[in-house]
């Protein structure tokens, strides 16, 4: 995520060295990247600046005890205001406050994963939702909760509705990644989508917020398996066109719903944010080359104590990949670092399952990617389908992962294209 280095700093070494990194929490690119996204979701109304601002002030960098404590702060003082708002009658208010306080509540749990019975994290949990299903009645076409059936249990989500009316409109099925929630994509693009004409089914599918809160159901990279049942379900839903349904995954999102096109044909366009050809990979990158296939192995081992030591000393390296390591354990299900990674592996769209995508394809690419550095044009290289692919930068403000703080810019060439690939454009 660093930029290129500055002639100073060629000619002076030591400027590099002091020049802050981020602009908040420099030392840590984990707290700042939160921090950014806190602040990108308030270009739909789940945060305000000043309030994100205000939280991010008041916590030492890399604590995560002080991380709980003011956002949990924050949000109950927000959702505070919004229950006094609405009980005095001033609807739009609290329903403000009340998506905001949600996406506060989220944000304050984020990185209590390490420890996966610590009260704070359910606590939290149903804070936000409770906050998020109390604002969602009062839009002008109230947000409908869902509950979808997938083999013993249900997927929880939203449906966004344009209008009251059920006339047919494209639909676009929506879901997060490694860690976001279906209450989030409320800022990220569900809203963007109803403010074009676009009904949006977002869902939680196994491993994400709600599944994985709610009852301890892990990730499974046959991500066809969960998509099925929510198309489904869409096509039961009043106003849908099923000719006219799209599929997005964001972050992690942009393996499963690849995945998941691959082999759904009910999908009729796709788009990869930010897109990604082999998950599993991105847990090699500290593996040397020639020592990688020793560690394939190694890891599908049953029984590996050695290995998992060296995999948690591994995590301490950065304040990245220890949270990425607390967040795999916390929802991939398995026992032991070295199982987390086993599984982690097995996501991936090599065996020709990335040429089995034929609907058109959008991928996107964000320049300084954190987390997915080279997997969006390593699956763009594997499409035989239609497919664009969109590169968002640095100088435009969307460079950071799945262009986190860029939320209008980058929904309007997601929709543009969508609009365009389905004939929706209305040209004057």
């Amino acid at each position: 995520m660093s930029p290129s280095m500055s002639q100073e700093e060629i000619s002076n070494p030591s400027a590099s060295q002091t020049k802050p990194k981020f602009p908040f929490f420099s030392d840590n690119e984990e707290y700042w990247f939160e921090t950014l996204r806190a602040l990108g979701s308030s270009s739909y109304g789940a945060a305000d600046f000043g309030e994100v601002m205000s939280t991010v002030n008041r916590i030492p960098s890399g604590d995560d005890n002080a991380w709980y404590t003011e956002w949990n702060a924050t949000a109950e003082r927000v959702f505070a205001e919004a229950q006094a708002q609405f009980a005095a009658g001033h609807r739009v208010s609290a329903r403000d406050g009340y998506v905001r306080a949600s996406n506060y509540f989220r944000t304050s749990e984020f990185f209590l994963h390490g420890n996966h019975d610590d009260p704070r994290i359910n606590s939290a949990y149903r804070q936000s939702i409770g906050a998020y299903q109390l604002a969602c009645p009062l839009f002008d076409a109230p947000i409908l909760p869902v509950e979808i059936l997938y083999e013993k249990t249900t997927l929880p989500g939203y449906f966004h509705r344009v209008d009251n009316a059920g006339n047919k409109r494209p639909l676009l099925i929506l879901h997060t990644g490694f860690d976001g929630s279906a209450e989030e994509m409320h800022s990220e693009n569900a809203r963007a989508g109803v403010e074009r004409g676009w009904n949006v089914l977002v869902f939680d599918g196994p491993g994400q917020y709600g599944p994985i809160h709610r009852e301890r159901l892990p990730f499974r990279p046959d991500w066809e398996k969960v998509v099925t049942p929510v198309v489904d379900f869409a096509l039961a839903l009043p106003g849908v066109d099923p000719e006219k349904i799209a599929l997005m995954g964001v972050s992690m999102g942009g393996y499963l719903a690849p995945r998941a096109a691959a082999f759904e044909k009910r999908i009729k366009a796709l788009v990869a944010n930010d897109g990604i050809y082999d998950f599993g990979v991105t847990q090699l990158k500290g593996v040397p080359a020639d020592q990688r296939e020793a560690f394939i192995a190694a890891v599908n081992q049953t029984y590996a104590p050695e290995l998992d030591q060296k995999i948690r000393q591994g995590a301490e390296k950065s304040p990245s990949t220890k949270w990425a390591a607390d967040q795999a354990g916390f929802v991939m299900g398995e026992p032991t670092p070295h199982a987390v990674v086993a599984k982690i592996l097995k996501f991936h769209l090599r065996d020709g399952i990335a040429e089995q995508i034929s609907c058109p394809t959008l991928v996107l690419d964000a320049e300084e990617d954190l987390y997915l550095k080279g997997q969006p044009e390593e699956l763009f290289s594997h499409l035989t389908c239609p497919k664009t692919m969109i590169h968002f930068t640095t100088t435009e403000g969307a460079g950071a992962h799945c262009q986190c703080g860029a939320d209008r810019l980058a929904n309007a060439r997601i929709f543009d294209w969508l609009d365009d690939t389905f004939g929706l454009a209305v040209k004057s």
